[in-house]
């Protein structure tokens, strides 16, 4: 399969691939490794079957990457190449995270959601993960939040039997209040919108963006996201944050609400050992 693999890589970038190496694979994908025969090293995500799905998926990532990158704020991997069988970037040399890293992205994160966005949501189809995310525009976060994040992955969870009547009705009592729990109004920010900490890769000093669901949304999504699993650093990450950019009235009290698509995503994914997060989230939500 790598053999084929290269030969795809090469004629969709124009450039012979000297090796390549499979290093696993993650939501229907395989991920390959590999030096082009001009020296530059590269990843690439590799469709098993290419269908509309991954084709579309595929071209979320490489719009986000690409309009992440025109922030010049946080370092993103450079797009090589796209269709609907590959994606292709540059591949990062390992690094770790270190303090002055990990102050350089938080400050880094608040220039990129202070470029902004048109409107909530992004003018082309997106994905997190293996499922489609909806990007509809929208002028407003509270009601836009509720119908485009949370409503359509409750719906897919109950409907594989990962959540009660229950679960789906404390989810819909959090939309049907939306409006007075999504805090003071803040306009679109350039948002990653998957910031866990897998998708910031450390390298040469800074943290980069990867695997990015990215569109017009609200900058404590991206924060909240950060510390639903945790990060490296994520004091000095948050303190260069809010010195660049100062957070909201009531920030904490809202982090449960933002963690909530995330966890419904999770909900959707990998079934209900992650409805008991996604119950705690929405009861925070509601009381706070």
């Amino acid at each position: 399969m790598p053999a084929g693999d290269a030969r795809r890589i090469g004629a969709l970038l124009g450039v012979p691939v000297a090796d390549i190496r499979a290093v696993g694979g993650q939501h229907g994908y395989r991920h390959l490794t590999g030096t082009l025969a001009d020296g530059r090293e590269v990843f690439a995500k590799a469709a098993h079957d290419a269908d509309g799905a991954q084709a579309a998926a595929f071209a979320a990532e490489a719009n986000g990457l690409r309009w992440l990158a025109e922030a010049s704020a946080v370092p993103v991997p450079v797009v090589l190449g796209v269709d609907e069988n590959l994606l292709v970037i540059e591949l990062l040399p390992a690094g770790g995270p270190t303090r002055d890293a990990a102050e350089d992205f938080g400050a880094g994160l608040a220039r990129m959601h202070a470029a902004g966005a048109p409107s909530f949501g992004a003018p082309w189809p997106g994905y997190i993960a293996s499922l489609p995310l909806a990007n509809t525009p929208g002028t407003e976060w509270g009601s836009w939040y509720a119908e485009h994040r949370l409503v359509p992955y409750l719906r897919i969870a109950h409907d594989r039997g990962a959540l009660s009547g229950a679960d789906v009705s404390l989810v819909e009592t959090v939309a049907g209040r939306i409006g007075e729990l999504a805090g003071p109004t803040e306009p679109p920010s350039r948002i990653h919108g998957d910031l866990w900490s897998g998708n910031v890769l450390w390298s040469g000093g800074r943290g980069w963006l990867i695997d990015p669901a990215a569109h017009g949304g609200h900058r404590e999504t991206d924060l909240a996201m950060l510390a639903l699993f945790g990060a490296p650093h994520l004091d000095l990450i948050m303190r260069a944050y809010a010195e660049a950019a100062p957070l909201a009235d009531g920030y904490q009290g809202r982090v449960p609400l933002h963690q909530m698509h995330p966890l419904l995503v999770h909900v959707c994914l990998f079934g209900g050992s992650y409805t008991g997060q996604l119950r705690a989230a929405a009861r925070a939500a509601l009381a706070a």
